[in-house]
């Protein structure tokens, strides 16, 4: 019985992931946005969005410039509880293909904005004491046709 009810699953399973391969694709890809979650530290959200502003946006400024990324934003708004984030990066890539192989511009960028090796490290310690980065997520905008 138990055997029967094992093929029985697995044909009704079958059935219907073939019945739905066949259905018209009502979307398509669009861009890919590489997203992260922020939480500032208590009284450190200005101080922080004035950073991001002579940094992240300054790189990601000349990122659109060079045809890198399409945009980019940033989104500050109240956590929902004492565990949430409170600003959410976002950029905006036209493709995942558009993410790699660009390292090398990104990292010319970076020396151009920020400087060399010794002030990044000095940068990323000036933000250790501001904010926990709460992770990321890499997103595909879904698009109707």
């Amino acid at each position: 019985m138990k055997k029967i009810s094992t093929v029985l699953f697995m044909v009704v399973a079958l059935s219907v992931s073939l019945s739905l391969s066949a259905q018209e694709k009502t979307c398509k890809n669009g861009s890919v946005w590489q997203v992260g979650f922020i939480k500032t530290g208590a009284n450190m959200t200005i101080d922080y969005l004035k950073n991001l502003k002579n940094n992240w946006k300054a790189t990601h400024d000349e990122a659109v410039k060079q045809g890198l990324i399409v945009s980019y934003k940033i989104l500050e708004g109240a956590s929902a509880n004492p565990e949430d984030w409170d600003i959410m990066l976002m950029t905006e890539y036209k493709s995942l293909s558009a993410m790699e192989g660009a390292d090398e511009k990104w990292d010319a960028i970076s020396k151009k904005i920020i400087g060399g090796e010794d002030a990044m490290k000095k940068l990323n310690e000036s933000r250790v004491s501001m904010r926990t980065i709460y992770g990321g997520k890499l997103l595909r905008e879904v698009v109707y046709k």
